[in-house]
């Protein structure tokens, strides 16, 4: 019988063998939006005052153009968070983003789209029901990347596309939180965030630039190495999720993390594996899976999403 490896697992693993994936650079720098660029909006602080439960009410004034935004700092986490990873489920950000006080989530939700900031909407879950989940608008989208709050690294992203794809890549924000736990239990700190849609279309942009003269496949590798990628089967496999952080040593690591599921062709699955990616799956999965790696004479792990 095959073992299902939770997230424990996942964590041992990391501290004993880090990742081998550097920042060519060698250290992120969380610096600003470029100030020549783009117009810094104003910020107006507000009045600050405390609830009983200590629950920070203190709100800021964002003007933008000939718009103001009013809003706590929770409720720019919240913008934060789905800009990073395109949609969230509600539930999900309820447990993580606000520690399980879902009448505060509701309360800074009703702000945001009050303020046409986010939408919601609802996606086919994992049985008969669907999954409540929440995307930044364009107006969001906007406001985030003028009010420079976060890097100029980090892409963020609005609305929903490709809905067929949904229901997995609503896993994404989820599995982001327990790794991120294990990468701080073990002396790290995340820098950056990237989604698949990023890395393709780096990866695209830069294949199309190659001279047809010169050789193809050489060059598939070489462009595989820029990004801290493999080429298996004369291809270049992309995860659905790489976390930069940067370890104890001040040393920049990237993790890259594939959500499998019994959906997955055994071929993709198989190249998946061999490019090297940490494998998460829902438990129900599980033993589906390992029968695919184990007819390839496979022996990735698969850690429990």
């Amino acid at each position: 019988m095959s073992r299902a490896y939770d997230i424990s697992d996942f964590a041992a693993f990391l501290r004993k063998y880090g990742d081998s994936g550097r920042d060519h650079g060698g250290r992120v720098e969380e610096s600003g939006r470029d100030d020549n660029r783009r117009s810094r909006p104003d910020r107006d602080r507000q009045h600050s005052s405390q609830s009983h439960n200590g629950y920070d009410r203190s709100r800021t004034i964002y003007r933008d153009r000939n718009r103001e935004y009013d809003l706590r700092e929770s409720e720019v986490q919240t913008l934060t968070d789905l800009g990073k990873f395109r949609m969230v489920p509600a539930d999900d950000l309820a447990r993580f983003a606000y520690r399980g006080d879902r009448s505060r989530m509701e309360s800074d939700l009703h702000s945001l789209s009050r303020q046409g900031l986010i939408e919601e909407r609802s996606i086919e879950g994992h049985s008969s029901y669907s999954t409540r989940v929440l995307t930044l608008t364009k107006d969001g989208h906007r406001l985030l990347e003028r009010a420079q709050l976060v890097s100029n690294r980090q892409a963020l992203y609005h609305g929903l596309v490709k809905p067929k794809e949904a229901r997995h890549d609503a896993d994404l924000y989820r599995l982001y939180h327990k790794v991120a736990r294990e990468i701080d239990d073990v002396g790290g700190k995340v820098c950056r965030v990237v989604l698949d849609y990023e890395l393709k279309k780096e990866l695209y942009k830069k294949l199309s630039q190659v001279d047809p003269n010169k050789d193809l496949a050489y060059e598939r590798i070489r462009v595989a190495n820029e990004y801290d990628l493999k080429v298996v089967n004369d291809k270049i496999p992309v995860p659905d999720l790489r976390i930069e952080y940067e370890d104890d040593c001040r040393e920049i690591r990237r993790l890259d993390l594939e959500i499998a599921t019994r959906d997955y062709r055994p071929q993709g699955l198989a190249e998946k594996a061999k490019a090297g990616f940490h494998l998460f799956a829902r438990q129900q999965d599980h033993p589906k899976l390992r029968r695919v790696l184990d007819t390839q004479e496979i022996t990735a792990r698969i850690f429990a999403l």
